[in-house]
């Protein structure tokens, strides 16, 4: 994969330039994840803050995990799509909520781990050879 990859909210009001490959990705299949994929799970990528810019307007909006740490989503006010989300007690890191379209090599958005599989759907099969946890690791 060749950087900076080039991604969009679905309107492209907003816009993101990804300098280097993420740090993990995984997909996780809490029920608020669920929820917010509208599918059995969400993949997101954790991204160093320092390797991605942002073109375009946000909204906000949060929620207190299981875990007690804060999620704050950012999300296009137009057309709705969650872009990523932070803990703004952990800055070095954001959850980019990826949407891997229209790119010329989709492998860099293979999740590595499962996360919150005990929420997961009981049709949903997750490749073997993966690493899988119950809830977040």
């Amino acid at each position: 994969m060749e950087y900076p990859i080039k991604g969009s909210c679905q309107c492209g009001q907003v816009t993101y330039t990804l300098h280097e490959a993420p740090k993990m990705v995984q997909a996780c299949h809490c029920t608020e994840c669920q929820k917010l994929a509208t599918g059995p799970f969400s993949v997101t990528a954790i991204v160093a803050s320092d390797a991605i810019e942002f073109e375009g307007e946000f909204k906000e909006w949060s929620r207190i995990a299981e875990s007690g740490n804060k999620n704050i989503a950012r999300f296009c006010p137009d057309c709705g799509n969650r872009v990523y989300h932070y803990n703004p007690d952990d800055l070095a890191t954001i959850k980019l909520k990826l949407k891997p379209v229209n790119m010329s090599d989709d492998t860099i958005f293979e999740p590595q781990r499962h996360i919150w599989v005990r929420e997961k759907q009981s049709w949903c099969q997750i490749p073997e050879g993966l690493q899988v946890f119950d809830t977040q690791p």
